[in-house]
C-alpha cells in the first residue's frame, strides 16, 4: 500500500512478502494398533490387539519421549528446533493426557517442509537426570503419574507401557531407555551401555508450507509394531514381558520395533498419515 499525492493505492503483496513470516507446525500423535486408536484400559476395556504370532494385549498405560527435533527444508537444509533444550524441545507422549498429543513447534521460520527427524528417547550427550539445567522437562518426566525416570537415577526411560497379554491377562511392563556401565553410586565410573535412543526420519505425503499458515502433521505410531516389527517378531513370556526378567539384549529388540534399527528402518512404528496446510 502507499499514499501518492494525497491519493490511496493498494497493492496485492507477492507470494515471498505473504509467506516471509515464522509461524507455528503442530505435531498431533495418533497412536494406533494398526488402523485401531488405542483406548486404554484394564484387562476388558482396553482395545486388545493380536500380534503375528496370534498373542492377544492391550494396555493401560502407553507413554514415550520425543526430542531432538529437526525439520527438512524442500530445497535442502536442516532447521533445528530446540535441540539441546530438554525444556523448550522435547515432550513426553502421554496417551492418558490428551494434551500431550499435540506438540507445538513455535517460531519455525518461513518456508517448505518436505521431511521431519525426530528422537524417540533422548540423546546420549543429554540424558542424565538433570533438574538444575532442564527442570521443565525433569518435572513432567518425573511425575508421580509419568514416571519416566529410571529408578536407578542415570537417565530418562524412553518408552513406558504397562498391560496385559495373553488369554489370562499376565503382566505386560515394557520400559526402554539407555542403559550405562559402571560402579552403582559413582557417577565418574559411568560409561555407555545399550543405547536405546533412536533417530526417526520421515518424508511428509506432501510439504508442511509455513508462513501464512501453521501446519499440522500428523504422525501415527502404530503399535502393532511392539511385537510384530519390520526388524523383530516378538513372543511375550517370562524371560521378557516385564523389566524385571528380560535383559538389555531383550529390551533392545523391542527399541528397533519401535525406533528402527538406525539402518534398514528409519522409521520404526511411526509415518506420518496427513499434512494439513
Amino acid at each position: 500500500m502507499q499514499r501518492n499525492s494525497g491519493k490511496l493505492y493498494t497493492g496485492i503483496c507477492s507470494k515471498s512478502e505473504q509467506n516471509s513470516v515464522a509461524n507455528n507446525i503442530t505435531l498431533h500423535f495418533n497412536n494406533t494398533f494398526k488402523d485401531v486408536p488405542i483406548v486404554l484400559g484394564d484387562a476388558t476395556s482396553a482395545t486388545a490387539n493380536t500380534s503375528a504370532e496370534g498373542q492377544v494385549h492391550h494396555f493401560s498405560e502407553l507413554k514415550y519421549v520425543v526430542s531432538n527435533i529437526r525439520l527438512i527444508k524442500a530445497e535442502g537444509g536442516e532447521i533445528p528446533y530446540n535441540i539441546n533444550d530438554l525444556d523448550k524441545g522435547a515432550a513426553v507422549v502421554d496417551q492418558s493426557k490428551p494434551q500431550t498429543l499435540d506438540y507445538v513447534l513455535s517460531n519455525i521460520p518461513a518456508g517448505e517442509y518436505k521431511q521431519i527427524k525426530f528422537g524417540l528417547g533422548v540423546k546420549t550427550e543429554l540424558n542424565t537426570l538433570d533438574e538444575a539445567r532442564f527442570p521443565v522437562f525433569y518435572a513432567s518426566a518425573g511425575a508421580n503419574d509419568t514416571e519416566m525416570h529410571w529408578e536407578w537415577g542415570t537417565g530418562y526411560r524412553f518408552t513406558k507401557i504397562e498391560g496385559f497379554y495373553d488369554t489370562d491377562n499376565k503382566e505386560l511392563s515394557i520400559h526402554t531407555g539407555s542403559t550405562v556401565e559402571g560402579t552403582n553410586g559413582d557417577p565418574d565410573s559411568y560409561t555407555q551401555g545399550v543405547d536405546a535412543y533412536r533417530d526417526i526420519i520421515l518424508t511428509l505425503p506432501n510439504n508442511a508450507m509455513v508462513g501464512r499458515t501453521a501446519p499440522r502433521i500428523t504422525i501415527n505410531a502404530d503399535f502393532d509394531k511392539l511385537l510384530s516389527g519390520k526388524t523383530n517378531t516378538i513372543t511375550l513370556g517370562d524371560d521378557n514381558a516385564t523389566p524385571s526378567a528380560h535383559t538389555a539384549v531383550n529390551m533392545l529388540l523391542f527399541v528397533d520395533n519401535l525406533g528402527g534399527d538406525g539402518s534398514s528402518d528409519i522409521s520404526g512404528m511411526f509415518s506420518v498419515s496427513a499434512v494439513k496446510n
